[in-house]
């Protein structure tokens, strides 16, 4: 019985300082989200492309050399 007492304490606890560490969150507005949102898919984007075109170029300069 001890034991199941101990549990219940560490978790009572747990959940308190669980509790504790959520208020002190600063959540994002609404306006905020969004740019962050857009910068992310736009420097995602960027980047895909940045690596399509080295991938086309670096296959382009294989074939041109087996082809020799």
């Amino acid at each position: 019985m001890g034991k199941e007492k101990e549990i219940e304490t560490q978790k009572s606890g747990w959940l308190t300082g669980l509790k504790a560490e959520f208020h002190k969150i600063i959540w994002p507005t609404k306006e905020q989200l969004a740019k962050e949102t857009t910068a992310v898919v736009i420097v995602s984007v960027i980047v895909g492309v940045i690596i399509a075109l080295l991938d086309f170029m670096i296959q382009y300069g294989v074939d041109f050399l087996v082809n020799l």
